[in-house]
């Protein structure tokens, strides 16, 4: 009995951890000129590991992904693929569910990476929260040029790829 509640309790402490991911992501890609390009790009996509689902809107050049639980998401692959299949990301905007993931210092770590949020509030973020990646290669040159030459110091304590974001 003492065994099953111990269980129970590292079951459920293990759950609330995993809620921390990114579960959803809106990418736009420029270049896109008919349907045979826009089934290529997302043909190329559905070959990552840890892309569940996709929905392309033509009209507006967009590809809704859905990330499956569990998988860590590299959005550098991403932005690989597109650029594989001959077209470029214009923006790259995801959804990460907080819970249990505490910003410090405007940045938080996720599978290996760290994201430094460009326009830090003094409100912390709960729940799911939509963030847009503004590097080069992820934004339009008007945007990352907006919040990267607002940097003013580079965090060399970070580890895997430090990723800009805009919430």
């Amino acid at each position: 009995m003492k065994t099953l509640k111990i269980f129970m309790i590292l079951l459920v402490l293990t759950t609330g951890i995993a809620k921390a991911q990114f579960t959803k992501a809106e990418l736009q890609v420029s270049g896109l000129t008919c349907a045979l390009c826009a089934k290529a790009t997302e043909k190329a996509l559905k070959t990552l590991p840890f892309i569940g689902e996709i929905k392309t809107d033509l009209i507006r050049n967009t590809y809704l992904l859905t990330f499956k639980s569990g998988e860590p998401v590299n959005f550098d692959l991403i932005s690989k693929k597109v650029q594989d299949a001959g077209f470029f990301v214009n923006s790259l905007k995801a959804t990460f569910d907080f819970a249990n993931v505490k910003v410090a210092d405007n940045h938080f770590s996720y599978g290996g990476d760290t994201f430094q949020v460009m326009n830090g509030t003094s409100k912390e973020p709960e729940g799911q929260v939509a963030v847009t990646i503004v590097d080069k290669g992820f934004a339009p040159k008007s945007v990352s040029k907006k919040y990267l030459g607002q940097i003013a110091d580079v965090n060399k304590s970070t580890t895997g790829r430090l990723y800009h974001v805009a919430i």
